[in-house]
């Protein structure tokens, strides 16, 4: 639906009056323009009214400023603000299709922009919040709903992860949703727009997206393990290069906290509203480019094979219990999209 141009006084006394605006596709919770200012291509943001609208305005803004550290760019440059309309002013960026081998420039660029804050930066942003209590019943209640014995020490393996999470060292500038979309592959490289929900935390809950299925993105993807591998040398080469010190916390743990949280099945309109654990034995959900149950048995594979023989082993068992009775019921269900789309 056509709507006008949010472009008030603050911002023409600033840059004159735009041409050629034409809307753009964007998601619900914002508004998106391509424009001319002097001849050159911007695009125009608007958050709209809705929950967290302020909030989400401040963020964003604020995550621009501190990835504007970065050279050569991982974000577009932020030209211009006008707060009470909640509307950003960005350098427009070209985007080129992405090579088979994305992940790998993704993941760099991904080191880059987390590199790009320090403890200094605390309170800059919110901090990252991870699983809770609440997600650890709903995971555990999900497993008796199908029939799976919960085994002594499970519990216990699980509080200390989210114990872990809550303490997991790092002040390093989170996205908060890299997906394929939120990334635009560039003649100067990878740079990453919409950073509404961005946050300071442990890098390597971002690094885990690209082994547990892009958690938060309705496309999602599970790159063969050649180039997740080399995804992963690339993401961790680039923050040593970049730092001079090597990424700390630990990727399993990163994969266990997305695995527990059942919000992370639907997509931010429903987040916080049901259980969706809880809906995965009575029924199936498509988000994007795969189902609800196809992601959460992806994901329990993922912790199955990253847990073997470890302190969460016992976890690691019940993730294979799970994911066998859910084959079991559902055998029609396919393994996640290795290419994006």
């Amino acid at each position: 639906m056509w709507s006008r141009l949010p472009f008030g006084e603050k911002l023409r006394a600033e840059f004159g009056a735009p041409r050629r605006s034409r809307r753009l596709a964007s998601s619900p919770r914002s508004r998106v323009w391509r424009a001319e200012l002097s001849g050159a291509s911007v695009v125009v943001k608007q958050l709209i009214d809705g929950p967290e609208a302020a909030e989400r305005y401040a963020r964003e803004v604020a995550a621009l400023k501190l990835a504007s550290r970065v050279d050569p760019p991982v974000a577009p440059a932020l030209l211009g603000t006008d707060p009470g309309e909640r509307v950003l002013v960005l350098e427009h960026l070209d985007h080129q299709r992405p090579r088979e081998d994305w992940v790998v420039d993704y993941a760099s660029a991904l080191a880059r922009l987390h590199a790009a804050t320090s403890a200094d930066d605390a309170g800059m942003l919110p901090a990252w919040s991870g699983p809770t209590q609440d997600d650890i019943d709903s995971f555990l209640g999900l497993a008796r709903m199908l029939g799976v014995a919960v085994q002594a020490g499970v519990r216990t393996e699980l509080d200390d992860l989210v114990n872990r999470l809550l303490a997991a060292p790092g002040h390093t500038l989170l996205h908060g949703d890299p997906c394929p979309g939120n990334d635009m592959h560039t003649r100067s490289g990878v740079r990453f727009i919409d950073f509404e929900q961005a946050a300071l935390g442990n890098g390597l809950v971002e690094l885990a997206y690209l082994r547990i299925g892009f958690p938060t993105c309705w496309c999602v993807t599970a790159p063969a393990q050649p180039v997740l591998h080399a995804a992963e040398t690339a993401y961790r080469a680039t923050w040593r290069n970049a730092t001079g010190t090597e990424a700390q916390g630990d990727l399993t743990d990163a994969c266990v906290g997305w695995l527990l949280r059942g919000d992370a099945l639907v997509q931010r309109a429903y987040r916080g509203t049901a259980d969706p654990l809880a809906e995965i034995p009575n029924r199936d959900w498509k988000w994007g480019t795969a189902t609800a149950r196809q992601r959460l048995v992806h994901r329990l594979g993922t912790v199955s094979q990253m847990t073997d023989g470890s302190e969460l082993n016992g976890l690691g068992q019940l993730a294979v219990a799970i994911r066998q009775s859910m084959l079991t019921r559902w055998p029609a269900l396919q393994p996640l999209p290795l290419r994006r789309r």
